[in-house]
């Protein structure tokens, strides 16, 4: 592991962290900031605590920065910073997770949904503006006003980095459960480089589990849970072994993690006994339908995708549903449907519609359109897959 890797590894807890201390998000994510840039210079080798050294180099350079400015807030500020166990009590609260709380913080409802989202996954998450655009769908430009917007926003309306109290916790839970299954979906496939980012996968699950023990009796919030923990469990056949992509339907499942499996399947019936259904419950039912058994029930997958639509009419809910039409219908009926789908820039459309093709034989447009989907694809591994897909329909 390099400097880079820790970064983006420990990013997100420095700032939660600092943020604790300082009490200034902005202030924090300026101090983290520097004291990476610190580690570049003087990291010959990893320290045994690369995130402790972190938080420590970044804590001195703010009480640096403090001295150098003679305001009674600066003063008292860096008096908490060289004195901690003389600070005023800590806040109670439900949420005990630094990164949990900030999550929490960062979804005030002054700021839109989008700033909130986007604000969480730069500090939290650690993604930087292109990955963060991806995720949206939408251009980068887009995303960096509203990070610099929500932080202007979190100053200017003097925003507290406090816990929210118990009765504040479910107007900011959806918002919050956004931001994790955006942070898991980030490790799940990249945006650019090697497939997987195990640090994000992990760190999400975490997340989601101290989430679910702050508010056990929110279905949505098991859901997740359920989601991600079935999701992570086919991670360790998602690769070959010279780091290739492997399908659902070409991967090992005895590699399949089954303690994983068990507790998402538990959690889906929990689900199920609440009655209750919302997107990331249905998610949750279609991958414990994958991971049920030798072999997926398409038609049961199909019928899933169609409550899923009904919950959350997207194209890109519309695209997977697709998938699940071609197992169960045929190609051609898959690809009257996608046909009628747009979604710039994403893309598992041209890739997903390239599939189709060649399986109805209609090569060179297959060849084309898979051409189409190598150009758009960030994530290496992915570009890969679909240039092998390309070639393997011939010259």
């Amino acid at each position: 592991m390099d400097v880079t890797s820790v970064y983006r590894a420990e990013y997100g807890r420095c700032v939660a962290t600092l943020t604790r201390l300082l009490g200034d998000i902005g202030l924090a994510e300026e101090a983290v900031q520097d004291a990476f840039a610190v580690a570049v210079e003087k990291w010959d080798v990893l320290p045994p605590n690369p995130g402790g050294w972190i938080v420590t180099t970044a804590r001195n350079r703010a009480i640096d920065r403090f001295r150098r400015e003679s305001s009674r807030e600066a003063r008292h500020v860096e008096a908490l910073l060289l004195n901690p166990s003389n600070d005023e009590p800590e806040e109670v609260g439900p949420v005990r997770d630094d990164q949990l709380r900030m999550i929490f913080t960062c979804c005030h409802p002054a700021l839109s949904p989008l700033a909130q989202t986007a604000l969480t996954l730069r500090l939290l998450g650690g993604l930087e503006v292109p990955e963060i655009a991806r995720a949206y769908l939408v251009p980068e430009a887009t995303i960096s006003q509203r990070i610099v917007r929500a932080k202007k926003k979190i100053r200017d309306a003097a925003i507290p980095y406090r816990v929210p109290g118990q009765a504040e916790l479910p107007d900011r839970l959806q918002p919050v459960l956004t931001v994790l299954y955006l942070i898991f979906n980030e490790g799940y496939a990249a945006s650019t480089g090697p497939l997987l980012r195990t640090d994000l996968s992990a760190e999400a699950v975490r997340l989601t589990r101290a989430l679910a023990d702050l508010m056990p009796d929110e279905p949505e919030v098991l859901g997740l849970l359920a989601l991600l923990l079935l999701t992570e469990a086919r991670r360790p056949a998602r690769v070959g072994p010279s780091g290739e992509l492997v399908t659902l339907a070409e991967q090992d499942r005895t590699r399949w993690d089954r303690e994983l499996i068990a507790e998402g399947h538990e959690l889906v019936r929990r689900c199920l006994r609440r009655d209750r259904p919302g997107p990331y419950q249905i998610q949750a039912a279609i991958n414990a339908v994958h991971t049920d058994g030798p072999a997926t029930d398409w038609a049961q997958v199909l019928a899933l995708y169609d409550q899923l639509l009904q919950h959350t009419p997207t194209p890109i809910v519309a695209l997977n549903r697709a998938v699940a039409v071609a197992q169960v219908h045929g190609p051609a009926a898959a690809l009257a449907a996608v046909e009628e789908l747009d979604i710039p820039g994403y893309h598992l459309l041209p890739a997903t519609r390239a599939d189709l093709l060649a399986r109805l034989g209609r090569i060179d447009e297959a060849r084309a359109t898979y051409a189409e989907a190598v150009a758009m694809a960030g994530n290496d591994t992915e570009r890969a897959f679909l240039q092998d897909c390309r070639a393997r329909l011939g010259p």
